[in-house]
């Protein structure tokens, strides 16, 4: 049996809630320096675990290791932790890639979750067809072609993502965790996201849920998750304004608090 996902622990009592990164992310996207959600939420009641993905930090790099393996990951260290420190209600917070995350533990185990919360994410990877992706993929990759190493993708990819109001320095900070992403990683990742879509498991989706879109977010839009929202019966759709992909590394206090907010409206912290 492999080793649980490198994490931590924020908070010492109150419902779980594991916080998944995005595909240039890692556990650092969540701390004080960057977005500060993981102490936003442990100020709140809530015990909030920042985690490495296969691949990514200090957690191992399985080979291949895509949606479903992933999945399977992060449900096995929501079981031990629970085993180790006291079962709660869990919440599943991710944001990008992470969220797709969360969309497959869903789908494959449906009471598991007690609310979820798909930050800047989608339910498929692009539009049905292939050619999008093809392109996705070669534009992504294309820094990493050149020689240009993580740091140079990060800081030829991470300004376009930005919205008009972020922070000044929201790009320094998101290029800072992308750098440090393992290029075989990165690479591995982005091919087996390619074929990426639960589009049809939206409506079966029955737990409480929060979309969190940033206004101009150009890689999930916020009109497509408003349509992914109109799918799901019990979810709660909200567009950060003035923020791009990255929306809580943009404006971390506007991002935290409409996560808060609806957690303290479906999981009590007391």
């Amino acid at each position: 049996m492999s080793a649980l996902l490198a994490h931590r622990v924020h908070g010492r009592a109150g419902p779980w809630v594991l916080l998944l990164h995005g595909i240039g992310g890692g556990q650092g996207i969540w701390n004080d320096a960057a977005s500060g959600t993981a102490g936003a939420l442990a100020a709140a009641g809530f015990r909030a675990v920042t985690v490495d993905l296969p691949g990514y930090g200090a957690s191992a790099r399985l080979k291949p290791c895509g949606m479903p393996c992933m999945a399977q990951h992060v449900l096995r260290l929501a079981d031990a932790l629970a085993a180790e420190q006291g079962a709660a209600p869990l919440v599943l917070l991710g944001h990008s890639m992470g969220g797709m995350v969360v969309q497959e533990l869903v789908a494959r185990h449906p009471q598991r979750a007690a609310a979820l919360v798909l930050a800047c994410s989608s339910a498929a990877f692009g539009p049905p067809g292939g050619d999008w992706q093809a392109r996705f993929v070669a534009e992504r990759l294309a820094p990493l072609d050149a020689g240009q190493g993580m740091a140079g993708m990060a800081a030829a990819l991470v300004p376009p993502m930005l919205g008009p109001s972020a922070r000044p320095e929201a790009a320094l900070l998101a290029q800072a965790v992308m750098a440090q992403v393992p290029e075989a990683t990165y690479r591995a990742v982005l091919q087996s996201i390619v074929s990426f879509d639960l589009r049809e498991a939206l409506p079966r989706i029955a737990v409480p849920t929060l979309l969190l879109a940033g206004e101009h977010d150009p890689t999930a839009p916020a009109a497509l998750m408003q349509r992914m929202a109109s799918r799901m019966p019990h979810s709660q759709f909200v567009a950060l304004p003035g923020t791009g992909h990255i929306a809580n590394v943009e404006r971390p206090a506007l991002f935290n608090a409409a996560v808060l907010a609806f957690l303290q409206q479906h999981v009590s912290p007391d």
